[in-house]
């Protein structure tokens, strides 16, 4: 037998193969219960395994803002332009070969990306080339940041008037 024929003979063997599995498995779909209802556990399990591992996600954020909210009130921020622009500079240096290492790193690149935007003359300007140039779940986790930092002040503010 030439070797075309048999490579032929070969492929026609698994696609029967693979279609009769293919009705195989429908038919036990469809007929048979407790493979039905196995079917509708491994969903379930599927579900929550998939909740627990977002509750999870969302957790670690939390403690990841908290993190970098913390660290960036204890420091002690440069206050003259030249001081503020190196920083500024060795920041924004750190922050991207953070993320140049990978995605593993983008965590640890948020926070000195907010350091640097918190000595930034005009944050809304940084802001914008952020979202340009950074990865999306670093730019999310600066927002949210701010957005929290925003409400504390909010807070803030309002418990600092004297109610009448």
């Amino acid at each position: 037998m030439k070797p075309q024929a048999v490579a032929a003979y070969t492929a026609g063997a698994v696609a029967v193969l693979g279609v009769s599995y293919l009705v195989y498995f429908d038919y036990k779909r469809r007929n048979d219960p407790e493979f039905r209802k196995k079917l509708k556990r491994d969903k379930k399990k599927a579900a929550k395994a998939a909740k627990e591992t977002e509750e999870e996600s969302k957790q670690a954020k939390i403690k990841l803002i908290e993190k970098v909210i913390v660290s960036s009130a204890q420091e002690t921020y440069p206050k003259t332009p030249e001081d503020m622009e190196k920083y500024f500079m060795s920041q924004v240096a750190e922050g991207e070969g953070l993320c140049g290492q990978g995605e593993a790193f983008y965590d640890d690149a948020v926070l000195p990306f907010y350091k640097a935007l918190k000595v930034y003359p005009a944050p809304e300007e940084l802001l914008n080339i952020y979202q340009k140039t950074l990865p999306q779940s670093v730019f999310s986790t600066i927002v949210n940041i701010l957005a929290i930092e925003q409400q504390a002040a909010e807070a803030q503010r309002n418990a600092d008037i004297p109610i009448e």
